[in-house]
């Protein structure tokens, strides 16, 4: 259809000007240009503070994701307890007890031998160098690094003496009465969260659908929402199980070969194996010190983290695509880039988060629909004019 026919006439007024065919609303064009333009450097401002904000926010913004992230991995379980009629604070309860249970035996299981794998290092640092001797003869430089290392350990051990032993946590309880205030109120404010977001899901999922203006609209959040809990939660507990799974695999062939505290090592390995690519690497580099620490030569030292290598290669290439199928499969580019922020931005914790953040963003974005940024702000005379014509004046001619 050619422009001129898209304008149509006005009805001619004493008290309103009138659009000729070609003419062009000046006003109108230029509020759409300072909206556009206002949209376009707020957005991009706001994108480039998020990431610094968050950083300086950590304290309170870190806790607060973790819980969600985790309280919507437990609402699979929460709407399972509600459709047998469990009531929605009780439910909420139980799946947090679930999970504390859970949480509380990694702990027991990690934390608590680890800390003697601690505690043994310094006394352990004679027998690494004893191991390692043949190596340290063929890379003569290593000897001035295990030597550094050593005098660093002996003042270190020196300085533990003094100030006593390592205090080993036998459960969470334990290990809040023993942490900074700080980390027990962030602690007490995630609980808090996951609770209170369980507890008030069914309500606030209902809400937010009875919200919307249409029934269109109410389907739109209602399967965002849906899909949303359906990737995370089904992502989060079959890599929990598989991790499970490597973790038991990793221990029970370390308790074949002789290796001190099996479980310890599995559940690191399990731990660690939620972070793509860097976790693996560290469980792996971990089992070597520990096969330092445990046998007397390099071939037996190494076959923990040979066994460790092993295991995630079988994993990665061929248990996990398995299980999650192509439904759930990321790029690696993409899990890259959220690995590489996440953890710029709140460490250890955000490695862990990254994968899961991914997956609601990207659940998001695919059931909204991607917005048309560039048509928004570049088309239909917004920033700039795509008439043929230029901007007119009103024809006040009566």
């Amino acid at each position: 259809m050619p422009l001129r026919d898209i304008f149509q006439k006005e009805e001619v007024t004493k008290d309103r000007p009138i659009f000729r065919p070609g003419a062009f609303n000046r006003e109108a064009w230029e509020r759409n240009r300072l909206a556009a333009s206002i949209a376009l450097f707020t957005g991009t401002g706001f994108l480039l503070a998020l990431p610094f904000a968050l950083r300086a926010g950590a304290e309170f913004f870190l806790p607060l994701t973790a819980a969600l992230v985790i309280a919507i991995c437990l609402v699979p379980l929460l709407e399972w307890l509600e459709r047998r009629r469990v009531p929605s604070p009780l439910a909420a309860l139980i799946a947090l007890s679930a999970f504390l249970f859970v949480a509380n035996t990694a702990l027991v299981l990690i934390v608590v031998p680890a800390t003697d794998w601690i505690a043994q290092l310094p006394d352990r640092i004679n027998q690494i160098k004893m191991t390692l001797a043949p190596v340290i003869d063929l890379y003569t430089q290593a000897q001035g690094f295990v030597d550094g290392l050593l005098r660093m350990v002996t003042e270190t051990r020196a300085l533990g003496n003094e100030t006593g032993e390592f205090a080993r946590p036998g459960s969470i309880l334990q290990m809040l009465t023993s942490a900074a205030p700080s980390v027990v109120i962030n602690v007490v404010f995630g609980l808090l969260v996951i609770f209170f977001f369980l507890s008030g899901w069914t309500r606030l999922r209902r809400r937010t659908i009875r919200g919307r203006g249409s029934f269109t609209g109410a389907l739109t959040i209602a399967r965002v929402i849906q899909n949303v809990v359906d990737a995370t939660s089904r992502y989060v507990l079959t890599i929990t199980f598989i991790n499970i799974l490597l973790g038991l695999t990793v221990a029970l062939l370390l308790m074949l070969i002789g290796m001190p505290t099996p479980f310890m090592w599995g559940g690191f390995v399990a731990l660690l194996n939620f972070i793509p690519y860097f976790g693996p690497i560290v469980a792996a580099i971990l089992l070597g010190l520990g096969g330092l620490m445990s046998f007397d030569t390099v071939g037996w030292a190494s076959l923990p983290a040979v066994i460790m290598i092993v295991a995630h290669l079988i994993e990665a290439n061929i248990v996990t695509p398995l299980i999650l199928g192509e439904r759930l499969k990321m790029s690696p580019l993409m899990i890259l880039v959220s690995l590489s922020f996440w953890t710029w931005v709140w460490g250890t914790a955000g490695a862990l988060l990254a994968v899961p953040l991914l997956i609601i963003i990207q659940t998001v974005l695919a059931a909204a629909g991607k917005p048309d940024i560039a048509g928004f702000l570049f088309e239909a005379g917004t920033l700039t004019s795509t008439l043929h014509e230029p901007p007119g004046e009103y024809d006040e001619t009566s």
